[in-house]
């Protein structure tokens, strides 16, 4: 990706955060981003061009920051229940990246609901998430029905959404958010109907 398409691309996701989808201007975006109009014209070609890149950016933006284990990656200290822990409780950040990714996903996905060019790119996008939670699910309760799995992890995914709004908006503390979701976690785990396996 070059520097410039990048620029873009983190001038969109910051004023979506801001000002929302139906804020979102070529021309301001252009002003946020430091380029011309004809630029990002030239780049993402319109308006639903732009929506379909910055959410594919915000989606791997939120991938680099959640995907690697605190201390490093290592094949003989790879625990399941630490990488779904982390997966998801890396998500309450007190970072602007952070703050700005998890703002961002919250307006376009509320955009959704009155216009639909972005539905199919959302239900992938969340779909490929809910695989990713259900990945680690999977490997701690071995004995659990695929489809079961799946519903844990897409019940865990949509608690962190809207533990994440209220996080934002200031109605949950960011520690208490994340103890709510480590305890759901707990219960889900519990759900599934067998003691998480050791990986030493």
């Amino acid at each position: 990706m070059t520097d410039r398409r990048r620029a873009i691309l983190e001038g969109a996701a910051r004023v979506i955060a801001r000002q929302g989808v139906r804020g979102l201007r070529v021309a301001d975006l252009a002003a946020e981003a430091g380029v011309s109009t004809a630029l990002v014209y030239y780049h993402f070609e319109d308006r639903p061009g732009i929506l379909r890149h910055a959410l594919a950016f915000i989606g791997d933006r939120a991938d680099r920051y959640t995907a690697t284990l605190e201390g490093g990656p290592s094949a003989r200290s790879y625990d399941p229940r630490r990488l779904l822990e982390q997966t998801l409780l890396m998500e309450f950040q007190d970072l602007p990246e952070v703050r700005e990714n998890s703002t961002a996903w919250g307006e376009l996905r509320a955009h959704a609901v009155f216009d639909p060019e972005l539905r199919d790119e959302l239900a992938a996008a969340g779909a490929a998430w809910v695989a990713e939670v259900a990945a680690p699910l999977a490997e701690l309760c071995p004995a659990a029905p695929h489809a079961t799995v799946t519903a844990a992890a897409e019940r865990l995914t949509a608690l962190l959404e809207g533990l994440s709004v209220r996080w934002l908006s200031g109605l949950l503390p960011l520690e208490h958010a994340r103890g709510l979701m480590r305890e759901a976690i707990g219960v889900e785990l519990g759900r599934l109907g067998s003691h998480p396996k050791r990986f030493d």
